[in-house]
């Protein structure tokens, strides 16, 4: 009978999954066979890499167990054709001890994991677990940018979390309105992303959106930019021109981080919404105005109010709906699909779609990402610039990245304790194999055991760090 444990690799899926064993020995085979059964999964046998295609072609698989010296065509180029034909699939292989480097190699080459023969049936159950567990990472995330996809109006949003769903929600009510919406957050949460979903599934959505950034327009320039000037209402004005919010009449005007906006011309604006008209600098003519307004902003306006540099007149005009987006810190559990999609969205180039390492989405999660999404999607547009591997690890990322938020880095006059320095050399050497501990321990000149030791320790008093500070 299975245990709880292994019986939960079948998980509650409505089809099981179906795992193909590729090896010529068959005492391999059997062995492999009743570790998949034992899991709860269906095993499909082939003792040839022409067995495998023809098995490959008639029937869905999910994983793919496979010798690297199975007969034929040889594990290597089964690995290639899977992950040309079935990307979907998941490939793990076996290896004979002393060839590891090619196991390394097959790994870069997109294999989810391998397995040194002779294995250790709770070493192959083990990692089945895992490849299972990253099989339904994989298709949740397809689901949810599916879902995330076919979602109208919201453009460019990415997230499940419950957070976000509120947002979402906020988003849909206020789209069939034409009421002020003021939106707070940091940099990089996404505000005018959000500012042009309300607008384009909402009923203004055939006329002009007009972002107005300003903390970058000029002091001086921000009226005209906003209002409009006549010809000769200053020196350069050689001709009339129609000011943002005339451009955006019947439309959305998106002021975005409207806290840097100065104070004399907030009066102004609060007089334009008002009253729904404006004078174009240098005119004495009035331009009626049918425009909604969005503002965004990162600073606190309550606060500004109390000092004095926001008006409180046009915070309580603006501030009719308030939608507040979470910092990335505080919706974690979006990353996954966040990188998945940025994976997508820069691999559009080349055609392929690296994968990231179970070890480099770890460090993603405990990074406490201050610039939130654009500073995520920036570090995946530059692994997979740099990165030449079907999958990317934690040395693609970069190096800020190298090292948790919490980290403490050593000064060059530091001077630390031989076990803190030994800690940080094993951990640095396991980056700088791409997570994969056998050859960090090679790296090191160490045993397998003791690097596994090691790490063993590191994790027992994780929670209980020593206390490394001078005196």
């Amino acid at each position: 009978m299975a245990s709880g444990t292994e019986a939960s690799l079948a998980g509650e899926r409505a089809v099981p999954v179906t795992v193909l064993i590729v090896d010529d020995e068959d005492a391999t085979r059997s062995l492999c066979r009743d570790v998949v059964a034992e899991s709860g999964l269906r095993t499909k046998l082939a003792a040839t890499t022409e067995q495998a295609l023809d098995i490959l072609d008639q029937s869905p698989i999910e994983i793919v167990i496979t010798d690297l010296k199975v007969p034929q065509l040889g594990g290597i180029e089964l690995l290639k054709r899977v992950k040309e034909s079935y990307p979907q699939a998941a490939v793990m292989v076996l290896t004979q001890y002393g060839t590891i480097e090619s196991a390394v190699e097959a790994t870069r080459m997109g294999a989810a994991d391998y397995v040194t023969k002779p294995f250790h049936v709770p070493e192959l159950r083990s990692k089945l677990d895992r490849v299972v567990k990253l099989l339904d990472v994989n298709q949740e995330n397809r689901i949810l940018r599916e879902q995330l996809r076919s979602r109208p109006g919201y453009a460019g949003l990415i997230g499940v979390s419950p957070r976000m769903q509120r947002v979402y929600r906020l988003i849909e009510k206020v789209s069939r309105h034409n009421y002020p919406v003021l939106i707070l957050g940091e940099s990089g949460t996404g505000k005018e992303l959000v500012a042009r979903s309300i607008h384009f599934s909402g009923l203004r959505k055939a006329r002009p959106f007009a972002p107005v950034d300003c903390s970058a327009l000029v002091p001086t320039l921000i009226e005209a930019e906003l209002f409009g000037y006549v010809k000769g209402a200053f020196t350069g004005a050689v001709h009339t021109k129609a000011g943002l919010m005339e451009v955006a009449d019947n439309g959305t005007l998106f002021l975005d981080e409207i806290g840097d906006l100065p104070v004399d011309l907030q009066a102004k604006l609060l007089r334009a919404l008002q009253e729904k008209e404006i004078r174009p600098v240098g005119s004495t003519e009035r331009v009626s105005l049918a425009v909604r307004v969005i503002a965004a902003t990162n600073r606190d306006l309550e606060a500004a109010v109390r000092q004095g540099s926001f008006r409180q007149d046009l915070y309580f005009r603006l501030n009719v709906v308030q939608i507040k987006l979470p910092p990335l810190r505080e919706r974690k559990s979006d990353i996954p699909i966040l990188v998945n999609s940025f994976l997508e969205k820069y691999s559009e180039a080349n055609g392929k779609t690296p994968k990231i390492s179970e070890d480099a989405m770890s460090r993603l999660m405990a990074w406490d990402w201050p610039g939130n999404v654009r500073e995520l999607e920036n570090a995946i547009e530059r692994a997979i610039a740099l990165g030449s591997r079907a999958i990317l690890h934690i040395g693609d990322l970069s190096s800020n990245l190298h090292h948790s938020s919490g980290e403490r880095l050593p000064q060059n006059d530091e001077v630390l304790p031989l076990e803190e320095l030994e800690r940080r050399a094993i951990l640095g050497a396991i980056r700088e194999a791409g997570g994969d501990k056998l050859i960090a321990a090679r790296l090191l000149g160490i045993g397998k055991t003791t690097l596994y030791r090691k790490l063993k320790q590191y994790e027992s008093y994780a929670n209980h760090p020593p206390d490394f500070s001078p005196g």
